[in-house]
């Protein structure tokens, strides 16, 4: 791949030069640069490793499509698209799930064994002599970027509730004016797009609307909206449609300024979301240089950066002229491979009509293709057009229902979901809104180019993923005729795209084996988020103590008073050990303490959760692995917690006061959750008048003796209580009082010797 800087760029500013490194490389650009454009124009085309094979692969997409180019930015998130990264003097770019750089990288062998790790392999692979033995080392391969551990954000995420009576998502040409009519309509508008700046496909198309050119008219009309008092957030992606029309925001800070959530409330929402272009299917096509028509234009129009010199565009509709006619008027020489036997010409262009690629050649990066006639020709980048696939996750979200278009081979909204519009391309209409009256109009026009089963050479269906064409028949022949049973079995679209640019043409090579229409595979589910969200932009403020503050004993005093030396233990401050010296022989000494004397524990923490009323026993019955109702009054019974999926979650003590009272011992750090566990199934299966649950742990502080000697201990304080074996045996429980105040002592022991819970 030879790209190369053209004149021009609307988003670089070409008097400020930078400087960044990519793998250690040093890598120059201007600012308003991407990453991805100036790796682009560096002639840098490898730019990460896929995630099973770790084949070589470069940029296929401009935004958040992009399946290869993930990166980790020093000192900031892994696996981040180099497409939406703005590249910064001194910014430190590593690829990921490559080791020691994307262009050479030790783990390239592993394509070498591609048939012995198909899809699912790892379900029915490796099992002898036992799978453990290679769990581990596969578990350490499996991933894509690190974590740095010392990452530590330099301001917290904020976080901004916002009502309003529209909401816009998209701002490009069918986004901009449907917020402008709904302003001007006096409304308040709220308009939101991922991108740097409005505008959208305008930003890089050519067209003319109200006699100015496209970029403009966006300019003027953003900048219209903010003057009448909308909200237009830029840099800002709409992740996700909850109940209510509950729109969740993520915005990205600009210039060291921190990132954003908001909880947008809208009155109605218009989704402008656009399209993304879909691949061609043909063998190789995940070389480097085998990237997206549409991504090109991008990135010769708005960062002056040529895909390649000797350009192939493989399309099998019209939109991928553009970018033909483009670079060969920046100097590239190009061909353009149409599948459309009856494709209309443009003069000054080369079309092979009625042809097809059949794969690409090269190692490392393309070099040449080969037709379906037979020829091949030489190209250093091959921009594909598979056609173009409606962007309808928020839709699907607001529980929308998908149609499928033939006209346009893309599933498109289907009926009307209230409160929710959805218009432009992300509606199917591929040209510009016709209430632009002078907007030129686009000639789509779309053949059928979908992967076809028995390909000789490998046709990768998900870049990312590694998902070949092979994988989708292996997951057939094996009876994963379901597509949600495909996506599972083969990861198909289960990678951080989402699936964005594989969805479609995984589910039209399911179609073809399986004898049916792409309608009848039907779709899979899309979840929020619609593109990773930060963890912390979700914790904004709420982080370290903020979120989990520390606490601290009743008697936090008198323990310092004797020499305690604190630790933190399931979000409390306990002591860990007392005195001087070193810290293993001064516990050794308090466990030989209360193997042969007495000694003193503070179980504060530990949960005491009462269960109070009629159905109390049957309630625990059904809470508990053990059978609570058979526990007598006044005796104490081990017992444990499973979760829905037959697992542990907590063990303890049940304590029963009397017919209609018990009282739940637990973990000091599941406290909160078992009482929510406990109160949700109250509410969900019980009579919440029979039944009650109150946590009474920050209420008692619980001391427990323990030790031969506790007796005597406990007899010296002038304790009210008949301590003896008749009165209180193991696993009992009595009332007492210690100077007239009513205290609780149950006679459990976790030390193996005698031993007294005292809680007061």
């Amino acid at each position: 791949m030879t790209a190369w800087r053209t004149e021009g760029g609307t988003d670089i500013d070409r008097t400020r030069p930078l400087r960044f490194t990519f793998d250690g490389r040093t890598v120059e650009g201007f600012a308003g640069d991407t990453v991805a454009s100036a790796l682009l124009a560096g002639g840098i085309s490898v730019l990460g490793r896929s995630f099973k094979y770790h084949r070589p692969r470069g940029l296929w997409g401009a935004g958040v499509e992009e399946p290869n180019a993930l990166v980790a930015i020093a000192g900031a998130m892994p696996n981040t698209r180099a497409t939406q990264v703005p590249a910064a003097d001194g910014l430190a770019v590593r690829s990921v799930n490559a080791e020691p750089s994307a262009e050479n990288d030790r783990r390239a062998f592993i394509d070498a064994f591609a048939r012995f790790i198909p899809a699912a392999f790892y379900y029915k692979s490796f099992m002898f002599p036992d799978w453990h033995l290679f769990e581990p080392r596969i578990r350490q391969m499996a991933g894509l970027g690190t974590l740095d551990a010392g990452l530590r954000t330099p301001s917290f995420a904020e976080q901004v509730n916002h009502h309003c009576d529209v909401l816009v998502v998209g701002a490009g040409p069918s986004g901009l004016l449907a917020a402008r009519k709904a302003l001007r309509d006096g409304r308040r508008v709220v308009l939101c797009d991922d991108g740097r700046q409005a505008g959208g496909s305008l930003l890089h198309r050519a067209a003319t609307i109200e006699g100015r050119p496209g970029v403009e008219w966006a300019a003027d009309v953003a900048a219209e909206l903010v003057g009448a008092g909308a909200l237009v957030l830029t840099g800002t992606t709409a992740f996700g449609i909850y109940d209510h029309r509950l729109v969740g925001l993520s915005q990205t800070g600009a210039d060291a300024a921190p990132d954003r959530l908001w909880r947008v409330r809208a009155g109605a929402i218009v989704l402008a979301t656009g399209a993304i272009e879909r691949p061609l299917p043909f063998g190789n096509n995940d070389l480097p240089g085998v990237m997206s028509a549409e991504a090109a234009l991008v990135y010769l129009r708005r960062f002056g950066v040529a895909a390649g010199r000797k350009v192939v565009v493989a399309t099998n509709n019209g939109l991928a002229y553009e970018t033909a006619e483009a670079l060969a008027a920046a100097g590239a020489a190009v061909t353009v491979v149409d599948y459309r036997p009856d494709a209309p010409v443009p003069a000054g262009l080369r079309v092979l009509k009625g042809l097809s690629v059949v794969s690409a050649r090269g190692r490392g990066a393309v070099r040449a293709v080969r037709l379906s006639d037979g020829s091949a020709l030489e190209a250093d980048a091959v921009l594909a057009s598979g056609g173009f696939t409606p962007t309808v996750h928020l839709y699907c979200q607001a529980q929308g229902r998908l149609d499928w278009r033939d006209d346009i081979l893309a599933f498109v909204p289907g009926r009307p979901v209230e409160g929710v519009a959805v218009v432009g391309a992300a509606a199917g209409d591929f040209g510009l809104p016709e209430d632009l009256a002078d907007a030129a109009r686009s000639d789509f026009g779309i053949v059928a180019a979908w992967p076809k089963p028995r390909a000789k050479e490998r046709v990768w269906i998900d870049l990312q993923n590694d998902v070949t064409a092979k994988d989708v028949e292996l997951a057939v022949r094996e009876n994963f005729v379901s597509v949600e049973h495909l996506k599972r079995y083969t990861t198909l679209g289960m990678a951080t795209d989402q699936g964005k640019t594989s969805n479609v043409n995984g589910l039209a090579l399911m179609a073809e084996i399986t004898g049916r229409r792409i309608p009848e595979v039907g779709t899979t589910t899309y979840r929020p988020p619609f593109t990773p969200v930060p963890f912390a932009s979700f914790a904004g403020a709420r982080s370290g103590t903020r979120m989990n503050p520390l606490r601290r004993l009743p008697l936090e005093g008198e323990h310092r008073a004797d020499g305690a030396v604190f630790r933190e233990y399931g979000g409390w401050l306990r002591p860990a050990f007392y005195g001087a010296g070193p810290e293993d022989a001064r516990i050794q000494a308090e466990a030989a303490a209360a193997r042969t004397g007495v000694a003193l524990f503070d179980g504060s923490p530990l949960g005491k959760i009462e269960v109070i009323g009629p159905d109390a026993a049957p309630f625990l019955d059904f809470i508990y692995y053990n059978t609570v109702s058979t526990l007598a009054p006044g005796r104490c019974r081990y017992g444990f917690i499973l979760t829905e999926a037959g697992n542990i979650y907590d063990d303890g003590v049940l304590v029963r006061l009397d017919d209609n009272r018990f009282v739940v011992s637990c973990s000091s750090s599941h406290v909160a959750g078992v009482h929510g566990l406990l109160e949700e199934w109250r509410q969900d299966r019980f009579d919440r008048r029979r039944v009650f649950v109150h946590n009474a742990t920050a209420e008692m502080a619980t001391l427990t003796v323990t030790g031969p000697r506790a007796p005597a201990l406990l007899a010296a304080t002038g304790l009210d209580a008949a301590l003896d074996d008749a009165a209180l045996p193991h696993m009992a429980v009595v009332s007492g009082a210690f100077e007239g105040v009513p205290v609780r002592i149950a006679r459990v022991s976790f030390t193996g010797e005698r031993s007294y819970e005292i809680s007061v």
